[in-house]
């Protein structure tokens, strides 16, 4: 073979290497990424990184969102992350979140979100979920299964408990994950409130397993040993309702 058959020869092993090299290592493009989820709003400090890596990197409008990130708010920082073009949640300042599974298909070929609130306060706005799929957030004291549904919930390591608020539709709650779709729930009772005075709703002492169903305009407050502490009804006047937290994402719901 001559030098410029040898020539020919290499410049054409280069261009099969190359175009090889996609279908073998099927990188995860800008694209596919973004089907899953993108921050749309950043204000302030807000971080991410993958769980296992030890750096986190700042985060900003159309950085992507993917399973396995923790999220992180700075003080007087929020954001909002739009997840597969139809989910919203909010981070409150001073909030921490695990991205547990973002629309990732199990076993029973359903496709399941999991967020866990590790601090903090999460303001949700949940679309998507069908007989096929699944989306739950989970703090250290409870988990509920989210619906067609506009909630809140409040993890606050320091008093030990977790809030779920619940503004439309319904969310089933319970003190562990697993109970979800094996205990039949239980219906909270509405309850009139004068003023913001929340009033305290069943306790339980022992460590007794159960799920709750939380309809529009009720809360549910658990404690660390898995007992309701408060339950009952709430109302738009009420104090806490009326903070800037609270109505900036009132607004962010009426723009979509």
């Amino acid at each position: 073979m001559n030098k410029k058959g040898h020539l020919i020869f290499i410049a054409l092993l280069v261009t099969l290497s190359f175009a090889a090299k996609p279908w073998r290592q099927q990188p995860v493009t800008q694209t596919d990424a973004a089907k899953k989820g993108l921050f749309t709003v950043v204000e302030g400090s807000v971080k991410k990184k993958q769980v296992q890596d030890p750096e986190w990197i700042r985060a900003q409008v159309q950085t992507n969102v993917l399973g396995g990130d923790r999220v992180r708010t700075l003080l007087q920082s929020r954001a909002e992350m739009k997840l597969s073009q139809l989910d919203v949640i909010r981070l409150a300042p001073q909030t921490t979140i695990d991205i547990v599974k973002l629309y990732e298909e199990t076993k029973e070929k359903k496709i399941a979100t999991q967020i866990k609130v590790k601090e903090g306060d999460i303001w949700g706005k949940v679309k998507s979920v069908d007989a096929k799929s699944t989306f739950e957030v989970s703090s250290d004291f409870a988990g509920a299964a989210i619906t067609g549904t506009i909630f809140r919930i409040h993890q606050d390591s320091a008093k030990q408990e977790t809030q779920l608020k619940v503004y439309t539709g319904e969310v089933k709650i319970s003190n562990a994950l697993a109970n979800l779709d094996s205990l039949p729930p239980k219906t909270l009772k509405p309850q009139r409130i004068q003023g913001p005075t929340q009033v305290p709703g069943p306790t339980q002492i022992t460590l007794e397993q159960w799920v709750y169903l939380v309809r529009s305009y009720q809360q549910i407050t658990i404690g660390a040993k898995g007992q309701v502490k408060s339950s009952g009804s709430f109302k738009k006047s009420d104090r806490e309702e009326n903070d800037e937290w609270v109505k900036w994402n009132l607004q962010r719901d009426r723009v979509q």
